[in-house]
């Protein structure tokens, strides 16, 4: 943590309990010193861009999500995650004219570099409240911050920047299709109920360029990333553990989204689905009937204890994708004791199977929660 933050140590109390606490939403009791609730993801909402890039403070979650696969110009190949989130407060915190709340959104963002060419992992978080302008996300253009990192664009262009104890990543990001609305026209439902539910898009298939400067090299580095934006209210249910979601780019310009979101009984939500991008820009939904996910190995982390799966063999039958799913290699679990306080598995995966009985290859990126205790947002 960097200085001046006594103040915010203390602020940051009020919090404490984030993600343990079921959120307020619409219809529920409220407690006598909060009238506010937030909006539930509902079906009927229209999507448009790039207003949509923008935050949505009425609703409590949102997270602002890159990953990419870049090749440096010496030959390297690393993979990289950027997120940035935004927890509203606003419900947990007195509403009152006279004596309006000190902070009412909790701003957090990880960045993991993944080494491919020699299994390296980094990974660097940050946790601010939204005061004194120390982390924000405007309503009225697209820019999100957390101290010197950022993201902002417009609605194809877009750029990161983040710059943590010499490591530093700056990427100019190019959208080469337009969004893709997952789930009923971006209305993505995670389970049985009400605002079980966020709205979600990709930009699945970004040119990337910029610069890497890591162990004190600078790299000149281009690629391809994947951009996500979700916010909602209330998306994990009860009998909920976690999700494994999984982003595929294919050799033949065509990309892949799927999801299993795990039951506390083992079991996969019937809710699960997925998106299948075509190279000329158009998508078809995924019933969780239309795909199938198959673990062909497992590995234990050293450090959480937490068993993940680590090999896939992924199934779309009536596409004729039969894909075999493996990560480049298995250390790359991120432990957020600092910012959200969830343990999860997040890394730079390589793609290889068959496409209507031809061999095809590809990249992607795999996301893992809930194998070390339950997410609870």
């Amino acid at each position: 943590m960097k200085n001046k933050r006594i103040l915010d140590r203390i602020i940051f109390l009020i919090p404490l309990g984030l993600f343990s606490l079921s959120p307020p939403v619409k219809g529920r009791a409220q407690s006598e010193k909060t009238t506010f609730s937030y909006q539930l993801a509902l079906p009927g909402r229209t999507l448009s861009f790039p207003a949509d890039h923008y935050s949505h403070p009425d609703f409590k979650t949102e997270w602002w999500y890159y990953t990419g696969h870049l090749q440096a110009a010496s030959g390297q190949r690393f993979g990289y995650q950027v997120t940035f989130f935004r927890f509203g407060v606003r419900d947990r915190q007195p509403n009152s004219k006279e004596k309006p709340p000190i902070f009412t959104e909790l701003y957090m963002a990880h960045f993991a570099l993944s080494n491919i060419s020699n299994r390296g992992f980094l990974f660097r978080e940050r946790i601010n409240r939204g005061i004194r302008d120390r982390a924000g996300a405007r309503t009225d253009r697209f820019f999100v911050w957390n101290e010197d990192w950022s993201v902002e664009g417009d609605r194809d262009n877009h750029k990161i920047s983040v710059n943590d104890r010499g490591t530093e990543l700056r990427l100019e990001l190019k959208s080469l299709k337009p969004p893709v609305l997952h789930g009923q026209k971006g209305y993505s439902q995670k389970g049985e109920g009400e605002g079980h539910a966020s709205y979600y898009y990709s930009l699945t298939r970004m040119q990337a360029e910029g610069e890497l400067i890591v162990g004190g090299k600078r790299e000149q580095v281009r690629g391809l990333s994947w951009m996500d934006h979700e916010f909602g209210s209330n998306q994990v249910g009860e009998d909920q553990l976690g999700w494994d979601w999984f982003s595929i780019q294919l050799e033949n310009q065509s990309e892949i989204m799927l999801y299993l979101m795990r039951r506390k009984d083992g079991s996969i939500d019937p809710y699960s689905h997925g998106t299948l991008v075509y190279a000329d820009g158009t998508s078809r939904h995924l019933a969780l009937k239309d795909y199938r996910v198959d673990v062909l190995a497992r590995w234990q982390s050293p450090k959480s204890a937490a068993e993940y799966p680590i090999k896939w063999k992924v199934l779309v039958p009536d596409e004729q994708i039969e894909l075999e799913i493996a990560p480049h290699f298995p250390e790359q679990e991120l432990i957020t004791n600092r910012s959200t306080r969830v343990t999860y598995w997040e890394g730079a995966v390589r793609v290889k199977g068959m496409l209507r009985n031809k061999p095809i290859g590809g990249s992607g990126y795999v996301e893992m929660t809930g194998y070390a205790g339950k997410v609870k947002f």
